[in-house]
């Protein structure tokens, strides 16, 4: 199983991004999708979940309003839209993926994990 994260970068207070995650070695459509981060010195923190079929979605509080998470099974992927970005959001975001239904928002829930990408908000 591999997940991919990618889309990072350089992104300017209150501009946006779009991550995406390829997975590879499982069938995507048993899995949920999630995005955590995690700042340096911080805990890892979740973002966004969203189940497999895009039924039901969920967000953490600090990301309300202004993230939005998506996922196509026919190619394999989740994204994530980052509008808004804040200083706060400076963080390596990680992809995951849970096979069955389960608490999105805790860290030890998720099965696979992808490598992270750098997102930081500059001025």
């Amino acid at each position: 199983v591999q997940l991919q994260a990618s889309g990072g970068g350089s992104v300017q207070f209150g501009g946006s991004l779009r991550l995406s995650c390829a997975a590879s070695g499982l069938s995507i459509s048993d899995y949920g999708m999630g995005w955590f981060r995690q700042a340096p010195g911080k805990e890892r923190e979740f973002v966004a979940g969203i189940n497999w079929n895009g039924g039901s979605i969920g967000y953490g509080d600090s990301v309300k309003g202004r993230f939005t998470i998506s996922r196509d099974n026919a190619k394999s992927a989740g994204y994530l839209e980052m509008g808004n970005l804040k200083w706060d959001d400076t963080a390596v975001y990680y992809c995951a993926a849970v096979r069955g239904s389960r608490d999105y928002t805790k860290v030890r829930n998720w099965d696979h994990w992808g490598q992270g990408t750098q997102v930081t908000v500059s001025s």
